[in-house]
């Protein structure tokens, strides 16, 4: 049950912290709204967990030991990243002319934004080296640790997804969504430092 707690307590923090997941989900609950982001959240979450819960079987120590992988990654990650943050970046108000695409993010973008996001993989790694030799059986370990980052990560971009939501009620003028959906971009590109640094 300490182990348990433990992980819950871990995947909480590092869920609900703000990074690419965080703000994707931010500017497209003040984009799109919650409902229509839904599937964004659905392919963030699940692809998060499906990470979780190959970490806990040795997915960890086969990329921390193949470097050319690791650099792939952060690349993929980096370059995937900066797309989202151009097109975040690029919209106006929802529905103006000026949008460069005006429909949500889908399961799939979500799932490959987390695929490639190393803050995913961090956790992942973390939460395998710090609870999967807590318990005697491995599938089971992979399991629980997958089902509480589900939990967790569906929890905690659901909330940032309403933030913004409730933030777009905020908003009044062309100029307002203009530099709130730029500042979102810009924190996207930020959230690509970390896999440098």
């Amino acid at each position: 049950m300490e182990t348990l707690s433990a992980l819950v307590l871990f995947a909480v923090v590092t869920t609900i912290t703000p990074g690419g997941a965080t703000t994707l989900s931010t500017a497209s609950g003040m984009n799109f709204g919650v409902r229509r982001s839904l599937p964004l959240i659905a392919g963030m979450v699940s692809g998060l967990a499906t990470i979780v819960f190959c970490t806990g079987f040795g997915l960890a120590s086969l990329i921390a030991a193949a470097p050319a992988l690791e650099l792939a990654l952060r690349l993929a990650g980096s370059a995937y990243l900066l797309w989202l943050a151009w097109r975040t970046a690029s919209n106006g108000a929802p529905g103006s002319a000026g949008d460069v695409e005006n429909r949500p993010y889908s399961y799939v973008a979500g799932l490959m934004l987390v695929s490639v996001n190393p803050k995913a993989w961090a956790m992942a790694f973390g939460a395998s080296a710090a609870f999967a030799g807590g318990m005697s059986d491995p599938v089971l370990a992979a399991l629980i640790m997958a089902l509480v980052f589900l939990i967790c990560g569906s929890s905690a971009l659901t909330l940032w997804c309403g933030a913004g939501a409730l933030l777009a009620r905020l908003l009044k003028t062309k100029g307002q969504w203009r530099l709130l959906n730029g500042l979102l971009g810009l924190l996207l590109v930020v959230s690509v430092v970390p896999m440098w640094v």
